[in-house]
């Protein structure tokens, strides 16, 4: 297939969103939230927002906010509802329906809490959860989501890009992949239980994908602290692929130079290839990914909406594939 190439640092036009849309967008988030609390929130720092251990086990998670910056890098799209991001979740850890993560993640304790940096870089190191939050400016960018299931979603995420943390523990010129691994405690996780893959749950990228704009560290959504269903305290996010690459609940970050055998391509390599990057021209061999639902949009009734290449993000992603071929790399 033929890709363009295209600068990939920066946005097309139809990808920014204006500053009056973001204004209004950003108050009436704060106007929701205050209303379902029954005043208005001061908005605190990140670290003023993780400060007390209770509020991280037990607390309101509407109660946590994140200061964050609009950036331009969001898609125009309407956000999905904060019910359903929050309680229509993938998350095994806790079980395999959607709506077992809700029940079951409030039995993860998100402090203390350090994600490990090590392999081939020369600084390894380990950052606690306390020195994400300011390691870099946070910004809310609003992001396609779409899981290989068949729904998608639009979610406002607050985090920073991921190539900050990299560059702090610079990668040495051995370092051609990085690998994310999650938490897998079975007294706090009851999913680990299910024999659906080998814990812990493992992910990768290419090094200039984890490099990429894009691909964001996050530590929230929709103004808050991340919710623990929803991969507390941190995560990664990279809207151009399918959903189970963003890996949730990490703990460690290793650089290494060959491509790891991720998990689901160990429990099923016919099914969950490496890239997983949304191509609506290769199907999940026990689905079509040509078309998708998009929940607290389209309606179980509506018609469904056809997949973008990319997942809509081909401008700005489409030069990292150049000359592969996406049908073998998928």
């Amino acid at each position: 297939m033929l890709i363009r190439r295209h600068d990939a640092s920066a946005p097309p036009a139809s990808e920014i969103t204006p500053r009056a849309i973001w204004r209004d967008r950003r108050q009436l988030i704060a106007a929701a939230g205050g209303a379902a609390l029954g005043g208005a929130l001061p908005t605190l720092s990140p670290t003023q927002a993780l400060a007390s251990s209770a509020i991280m086990q037990g607390g309101d998670p509407k109660a946590q906010k994140l200061a964050a910056t609009p950036s331009r890098l969001s898609t125009p799209e309407r956000a999905t509802p904060y019910k359903l991001v929050t309680t229509y979740n993938n998350f095994y850890e806790f079980g395999t329906e959607k709506d077992d993560p809700i029940k079951h993640a409030h039995r993860l304790r998100t402090r203390p809490w350090s994600v490990k940096v090590d392999g081939e870089v020369a600084k390894p190191r380990s950052f606690d959860i306390d020195e994400l939050l300011t390691l870099a400016p946070l910004e809310e960018r609003i992001y396609r989501m779409r899981c290989v299931e068949g729904w998608s979603m639009v979610i406002p995420w607050i985090g920073f890009p991921m190539a900050e943390l990299i560059r702090r523990v610079e990668p040495t010129s051995k370092a051609r992949y990085v690998e994310f691994v999650t938490l897998a405690d079975p007294k706090q996780m009851n999913g680990l239980a299910i024999p659906v893959i080998s814990w812990p749950y493992m992910e990768a990228l290419r090094l200039d994908e984890a490099m990429h704009p894009l691909t964001l560290l996050t530590l929230g959504l929709y103004g808050e602290v991340l919710p623990k269903q929803n991969g507390a305290p941190v995560r990664l996010v990279v809207p151009w692929k399918y959903g189970f690459k963003s890996a949730k609940s990490l703990v460690s970050i290793r650089f290494v130079e060959k491509q790891p055998n991720t998990s689901w391509m160990r429990s099923s390599p016919e099914e969950y290839g490496f890239y997983s990057n949304v191509n609506p021209e290769v199907s999940h061999p026990r689905w079509s990914q040509a078309t998708e639902r998009r929940l607290g949009d389209d309606g179980f009734m509506q018609k469904r909406r056809s997949t973008l290449m990319f997942n809509g993000y081909t401008d700005q992603v489409a030069s990292l594939y150049s000359g592969m071929d996406l049908r073998r790399n998928f």
